[in-house]
């Protein structure tokens, strides 16, 4: 359900505004995404597993709120973003 370190890494060297980067809102948003989308594919098989669904939506808002503070300071580096992930369709 978690991610590995390895890409974990990975993520971060390629939403990284600088290197050492590790805190920007483009960088959490990603790591979240991933985390999101591989506890979405585990709840897919365990429908019953309430506690993870709850985690899931926790990550889902927190997200969002990363995705809402990125579009009132800086529109362009939230339309870049969007576009990278995918998350718009």
């Amino acid at each position: 359900m978690s991610i590995s370190a390895e890409r974990k890494q990975a993520l971060i060297q390629e939403y990284a505004n600088k290197q050492g980067d590790t805190g920007s809102p483009e960088v959490q948003v990603a790591v979240l995404s991933e985390r999101i989308k591989n506890l979405t594919e585990h709840l897919k098989g365990h429908t019953k597993d309430n506690h993870s669904r709850r985690g899931l939506l926790v990550m889902v808002g927190t997200r969002r709120r990363l995705l809402d503070y990125l579009k009132s300071t800086d529109t362009g580096r939230y339309d870049n973003l969007i576009n990278r992930l995918g998350l718009r369709r």
